[in-house]
């Protein structure tokens, strides 16, 4: 519990620090959302990204809305099925990542600009996609490091004894 406690913390942290405007934002947090999924499984990390969305949200003074909480769910659970008690591999996070940038960062995230700012939705999109054609693959290659490094597999290996 106290690990997950922090990497909620580190998760609020990196989500201050992004690149980008209201449509289109880069950020770190993907690697947090991911590693709580891969230690914890999709019921911890399904409420840990509920959680951080909310109290994020509530920080920044934004307004809040449920559907970026669906799909930081959503994201969470889809790593959950693909990393969760499963060997990482080059496989495994490539279909994760591109589920996550199609179904969840492009589909879902552009319907709730469209809903929340009245933009069009097919207006938004074209650059929403060459956004994730861009930064998917070094997301996957990041992920991929990060559950390869030593460190991240000795406290997997910690806390799953």
């Amino acid at each position: 519990m106290v690990t997950m406690g922090l990497l909620m913390a580190v998760q609020l942290v990196l989500s201050r620090f992004t690149i980008g405007n209201q449509f289109i934002r880069l950020s770190f947090t993907f690697l947090v959302v991911a590693l709580i999924a891969r230690w914890f499984g999709p019921w911890w990390g399904m409420l840990t990204a509920a959680v951080v969305d909310i109290v994020g949200t509530l920080l920044t003074g934004n307004p809040y809305f449920v559907g970026f909480t669906v799909s930081a769910v959503l994201g969470s659970l889809i790593y959950a099925l693909f990393l969760y008690q499963h060997p990482v591999s080059w496989p495994r996070l490539i279909i994760a990542q591109v589920l996550i940038a199609l179904l969840v960062n492009t589909v879902l995230n552009t319907l709730w600009l469209t809903i929340m700012y009245q933009t069009p939705f097919w207006a938004l999109l074209p650059m929403r996609l060459l956004k994730q054609a861009i930064v998917s693959p070094i997301q996957i290659v990041l992920l991929y490091l990060l559950f390869k490094s030593h460190v991240t597999q000795t406290i997997y290996h910690r806390l799953t004894r």
